[in-house]
């Protein structure tokens, strides 16, 4: 999203976005934006002009790296997928980044270098969920496994059930709301090892009445325990 303007790649959940624009200051902080990417096969420019690109080519060169850095936001994860046995849409990439602060978030939106780049991130994005979350767990990746992302709504009144024997918890997630996406609520999101024993474990669990599944390559990018550990600093910023 930019601005306030709707892009076509989702729609911004209103709702969560009004909070954010009411929150204190002093009830203000560090959050995780986990993007879940879907490109199009070729970029698609709203101004008509003739491209030759992939939509991933395209949203490479949207990535706003100076825009992130000059508010002060911080790149924790990026891999692609290179599975997804449960859930729709069908995914290329996930990433994450740590913002400082909501406020920070908006004020990126609304820079002239993000403004800029961001159509290059509309020409080459189908459809995107992008949600606010905040770590409950990290550790260090381990070897071994394939490493799982799980995004979990959960059945209504229910808890869901532990993970079985050969799940190793990179990091837990508790999603504060979506803030792109399209029109579907999630609870959890979970980074794990996984050995090929409990894979077909997870495609089901008790008292998830809805997730998505994707097994992701080997990370681009992956700072997701320093994101955590520095958080505090910069929340005090």
């Amino acid at each position: 999203m930019s601005g306030t303007s709707t892009p076509r790649y989702g729609t911004p959940n209103w709702e969560l976005i009004g909070s954010w624009l009411e929150l204190p200051a002093e009830q203000d902080g560090p959050f995780w934006a986990v993007n879940l990417m879907d490109y199009r096969e070729l970029a698609d420019y709203a101004d008509g002009r003739e491209s030759t690109l992939t939509g991933r080519e395209a949203d490479d060169i949207y990535a706003p790296l100076g825009p992130l850095q000059a508010v002060g936001a911080m790149p924790a994860f990026a891999a692609d997928v290179i599975a997804q046995p449960v859930g729709t849409l069908a995914y290329d990439r996930v990433a994450i980044v740590r913002y400082p602060s909501r406020a920070k978030f908006f004020e990126m939106q609304r820079r002239e270098d993000f403004l800029e780049l961001h159509v290059h991130k509309e020409a080459g994005m189908a459809s995107t969920i992008v949600f606010a979350a905040t770590p409950v767990h990290v550790d260090e990746v381990p070897d071994g496994g394939s490493q799982v992302l799980r995004v979990r709504r959960f059945a209504e009144g229910r808890r869901p059930a532990d993970d079985p024997a050969g799940v190793t918890p990179l990091a837990r997630f508790d999603v504060e709301g979506v803030i792109v996406g399209d029109g579907r609520s999630w609870d959890d999101a979970r980074l794990d090892r996984v050995d090929d024993a409990a894979l077909e474990l997870l495609h089901e669990t008790a008292g998830v009445a809805e997730q998505i599944m994707i097994l992701l390559g080997a990370a681009e990018l992956d700072e997701l325990a320093a994101s955590v550990a520095t958080a505090a600093s910069v929340g005090e910023s």
